[in-house]
Formats: C-alpha cells, structure tokens, sequence
C-alpha cells in the first residue's frame, strides 16, 4: 500500500501580483517563483507531494490576460488566463478557431473547463494536451513577457522535449496569436472517454491551400506531422502518408494505451481526417 505525503502548505510561499508588470519584476527578482493559474494539475501534485517548487505566483489578479481578441489583420489573440469554458462560450472562437472549441468541450468536466487556462495548457507542455495539437496546426506564436521586454515564438519551437518548453524562468506567457485559417478544421480526440480522460492520441489539422496535421500523445512532445503532411499534399497514396507518419511518431507504452495502439490509432485519425475534409 502506498502512503502519500503532502507538504505541510505553511512551507510555501504564495505572491499576489497587482498588475503584469508587478508579475514579471517578481519573477525577474526570484528564479525559483513558479507562475500558477488554473491550478488543475499544479494542485495534484501538491496532494502527491511530487511537486517540488515552494514559491508561487499567483496569476489570477491578472484581467487583462483573460481577453479573447480578433485584430483588424484577422488575428485572433487569446490571453493565457482564458479558460476552456470562455473557449466554448466565444463567437470569435467559433468563426476563427472551431477546432479549439472543438478540443475544449473535450477537456475534463465543467469544473476544469472553468477552471484550466490555455497558458497552462501549454506551460505544462504535456504531450497529451488537447489544445496543443490544435495551436500546432493552426501555425500558432506564443507570446512570452519579462521584465525585459516581449518575445514571439512559433508553436512549432515553443516545446523543447517531455514538459519542457521554450520559456524562460523570468518569463510569463501572455498570450496566443492565431493567424487566419483558410481551410476546413478538424479536431479528435481518442480516449477512455470523450472527457475526464487524458487522451489516448489526440489529433487536429487544417485542409485548404496548405495542409497540417499534429498529434499529440504519440512522442515526448505535441507534434507536427510534416512527413505525413508532405505526402498528401504531394497527392501521394494515403498507404504512402501512414508509412511517413509511422516514421516521425515514437509512440510508448503506458497505463492508459500501448505503442502499437497509439501508432494504429494515428494513422487512423490521418485517414479520417483526410476523409472528412474533402
């Protein structure tokens, strides 16, 4: 039988910003000060007692990251305090980024699509986050801020490896800019269960001018396909996008699915995907 043991709370350390700047010279001033905003998965592993850090920030005083904005060059700019449920509740999400509402109303139960944020979604940087395919695909910037100043990386070099990313220990990410989309969206999930399960594989693309197709759940990172990718738009056999597909994902076995699942599974969605996209 195993015995938890969580941290006695009186150990840790809890700062309440009163504005971004007053985050960002916080975190400027302490390496060791760890942002938290939805909590969702920060709180289990302090019930675990897995989680190490002590020293908090916390984000929630922070309005002015929970807005959802569209600028006049179409972009749609999402602040990393949005919540899954303000996702699935957002006109402007469902004209210019359906697949995003399509992965939140798949994440959790009510209390956590309330709750979880997409700045943590992506800080995490959990291989099976269910947004994290859909900014892949969508050619998504994260937008990071210090005390120092701002800085815009690609998506697709935001996630450095397993829970490891591109942000660094004085910075904050601020929000998510999504250029407009021309093409069809499409987002799935394979899980136990459509929500309240961590996904088996999960998966969201574009099909217009361009095609792009990321999974998630099937490599250290979420990832985009660009072999796959390359083989359909080269009008290749779909036996032909599988064999590609099958050589850039690295699949494992673990509690909730196999290697030899996952990698099925994904080729399965490509082909779905492919079918419901025409």
């Amino acid at each position: 039988m195993t015995t938890w043991t969580s941290p006695a709370i009186s150990s840790m350390r809890l700062e309440r910003p009163r504005s971004l700047a007053h985050a960002l010279d916080l975190l400027e001033a302490d390496r060791g000060l760890t942002p938290m905003a939805g909590c969702t998965d920060l709180y289990v592993g302090i019930h675990f007692g897995s989680l190490k850090q002590r020293r908090f920030l916390d984000l929630q005083p922070l309005a002015s990251l929970r807005k959802i904005q569209k600028r006049p060059d179409g972009t749609l700019v999402l602040g990393a305090l949005v919540t899954y449920s303000q996702c699935l509740d957002s006109p402007l999400v469902a004209r210019a980024l359906p697949m995003l509402a399509s992965a939140a109303k798949e994440i959790g139960g009510v209390q956590i699509r309330n709750r979880g944020t997409l700045g943590g979604n992506l800080g995490n940087a959990s291989p099976a986050g269910d947004t994290l395919p859909v900014f892949l695909a969508a050619d998504a910037t994260v937008v990071l801020a210090s005390a120092r100043g701002v800085r815009r990386v690609p998506i697709s070099q935001f996630f450095l490896g397993y829970r490891k990313t591109a942000r660094r220990h004085n910075e904050l990410i601020t929000e998510i800019e999504v250029p407009p989309i021309a093409g069809k969206q499409w987002f799935r999930k394979v899980g136990t269960r459509a929500a309240n399960a961590i996904s088996k594989v999960v998966a969201a693309g574009v099909r217009g001018e361009g095609i792009t197709f990321a999974l998630g759940a099937v490599a250290p990172v979420a990832m985009r396909a660009y072999a796959a990718e390359c083989a359909l738009g080269s009008a290749l056999p779909l036996s032909e996008a599988h064999r590609a597909l099958r050589s850039e994902i690295t699949p494992i076995d673990d509690l909730r699915s196999t290697a030899a699942y996952r990698a099925r599974t994904a080729c399965a969605l490509l082909t779905q995907f492919w079918s419901e996209t025409r």
